[in-house]
């Protein structure tokens, strides 16, 4: 389009000729414009749902790497938090027995008997308790049975 314009400018005989070449190639790059505009546009809308659907590919891959990554650190803070009950549970329990300890040494300072003794002593007062009642229910028995003799002799 250039070279035809300097072809007519150094040929041209007339300015009018010039113009009308002008204005033809103006005209032209204003339609060249139009088209470019109305490629972009069809084009646009083409690359526009393009990227959008890739947008929502990559949304998902990284919705599921998240979830991934979050179920993995769950898991590894579920890991952790056993092993550390587990210490916790270990030093309470060793806790529990030392204390245990100690009291039972105090309390067996100040002469307080422990649980099996008190147990022992429980079962021995029951055997004594029932031996006592048997001794007493047979003197009674005993008792009766002297009454009953002097008061049958009596009476003869």
């Amino acid at each position: 389009m250039v070279k035809k314009l300097k072809a007519m400018a150094e040929g041209a005989s007339t300015d009018s000729q010039l113009a009308a070449a002008i204005k033809e190639s103006a005209h032209q790059i204003w339609l060249a414009g139009l088209g470019a505009f109305a490629k972009t546009q069809e084009e646009g809308r083409k690359v526009f749902e393009a990227l959008v659907k890739e947008g929502s590919s990559i949304q998902k891959r990284t919705v599921k790497m998240t979830e991934d990554k979050l179920a993995e650190v769950t898991g590894r803070f579920a890991q952790v938090a056993g092993k550390m009950q587990k210490q916790a549970n270990g030093t309470w329990d060793k806790l529990e027995s030392v204390f245990e300890e100690r009291v039972e040494r105090a309390l067996s300072r100040l002469g307080v008997p422990t649980r099996r003794e008190i147990a022992q002593l429980t079962k021995r007062v029951e055997e004594l308790t029932a031996e006592v009642a048997k001794l007493s229910g047979a003197k009674a028995r005993k008792t009766r049975a002297a009454r009953a003799k002097k008061a049958t002799a009596a009476s003869a």
